[in-house]
């Protein structure tokens, strides 16, 4: 799904004083749709399509809001999270990946992301998780995880506590290197 621009339009009210927002994404056309989007709700948009650039635009402008890509070609946007949180504690960042899983989450929330959504999302989507109401509980999911989805889940997150180190996160999880190796090359099952 892409970011759409048609989506029904907030009202300003709705939006804090301080609207500006960083968007950081190596997906030029989807970096273009989403700060459109953005735009057309009342945000005023800053695009970035690496970490350094994010890096640099925080250093510029802490912005209130942020959008960023958990994987770019020059690092990990949880680097721009973590800058923003360091400059500007009331800052309000939301991670978008395709390369979901539970440990990841966790680590950017600890970082100061208040959400984490898969890719594809649409503007609609981002826009509520830069504007959720903190301590909203959520609603209990219809299809919970499969325990095969479980077990990868634990893999991943061994394998972040352990700096992504193959060789160790095997090691922890008495495994064979290789084994380990094909589990990660993998999609996350459903």
């Amino acid at each position: 799904m892409l970011p759409t621009e048609s989506a029904a339009q907030t009202p300003q009210a709705a939006l804090p004083a301080d609207r500006t927002l960083l968007v950081v994404d190596d997906d030029k056309p989807f970096l273009q749709r989403l700060c459109r989007a953005m735009e057309a709700r009342g945000f005023q948009v800053t695009a970035a399509e690496s970490v350094a650039d994010g890096l640099a635009a925080v250093a510029a402008r802490p912005p209130a809001f942020a959008v960023v890509d958990m994987r770019l070609g020059d690092g990990n946007g949880l680097d721009v999270i973590s800058a923003l949180n360091e400059a500007r504690p009331d800052a309000r960042g939301v991670i978008l990946t395709g390369y979901g899983n539970i440990a990841t989450a966790v680590t950017a929330v600890k970082l100061g992301a208040v959400d984490y959504l898969a890719k594809p999302a649409d503007a609609d989507e981002v826009f509520a998780a830069l504007l959720a109401v903190a301590g909203k509980t959520a609603d209990l999911p219809e299809n919970p995880m499969s325990a095969d989805r479980v077990r990868w889940e634990h893999i991943q997150r061994i394998y972040e506590l352990c700096s992504r180190n193959v060789s160790e996160t095997a090691r922890r999880l008495g495994m064979h290197r290789r084994t380990l190796q094909r589990i990660l090359a993998k999609r996350a099952p459903r």
